[in-house]
């Protein structure tokens, strides 16, 4: 879909470059930027710190885990029914315990990684996108796209988006 909408944008830019002129077209490596930026290298180092704290605790919490599962399994042919139960039924609640937290810290897209590393990262994408925007003023771009993985268009002229146009197509049919 991507790939058919850079075909598009690039086809409907040359076509406007024959009777407006030369358009000039930019782009950058948003991997490299972040990856040499000072303050998005700090933010990673403490989202790396976060990650290694919290997959120590769940190692420590597994080791207990199974620490549990073997002396369980020792002392098991001797337990009444009943303290079986309650020893399988404890097994669970850790091994549930275990879950919960990895869901909690990790899932996506409300674990705590994901929303620490949205605050952490956010402020800083907002100050890389205003340097590209006054360095795009600066040399005269009209277009900028981002060449890290997709390609994805950071700054184009609003005179030359044809949202509307292709919505009011689709309405009319």
């Amino acid at each position: 879909m991507r790939n058919i909408l850079f075909l598009l944008i690039t086809f409907f830019a040359g076509f406007t470059l024959f009777g407006q002129g030369t358009q000039k077209i930019g782009w950058v490596n948003s991997e490299t930027i972040l990856l040499q930026f000072p303050p998005a290298i700090k933010a990673q180092s403490d989202l790396d710190a976060l990650t290694s704290k919290w997959s120590k605790s769940i190692d420590s919490m597994t080791t207990s885990l199974q620490t549990s599962y073997t002396e369980a399994q020792k002392q098991f042919t001797n337990m009444t029914p009943e303290k079986q139960r309650e020893v399988q039924q404890d097994l669970v609640k850790k091994e549930q315990s275990i879950q919960q937290f990895r869901q909690q810290k990790f899932a996506q897209p409300n674990g705590e990684l994901f929303l620490k590393q949205d605050e952490l990262l956010r402020p800083i994408k907002a100050k890389i996108l205003e340097a590209i925007d006054k360095v795009r003023e600066k040399e005269g771009m009209t277009f900028v796209f981002d060449k890290t993985g997709d390609v994805i268009l950071l700054f184009a002229d609003p005179q030359y988006d044809l949202t509307n146009a292709v919505l009011d197509k689709l309405k009319r049919g």
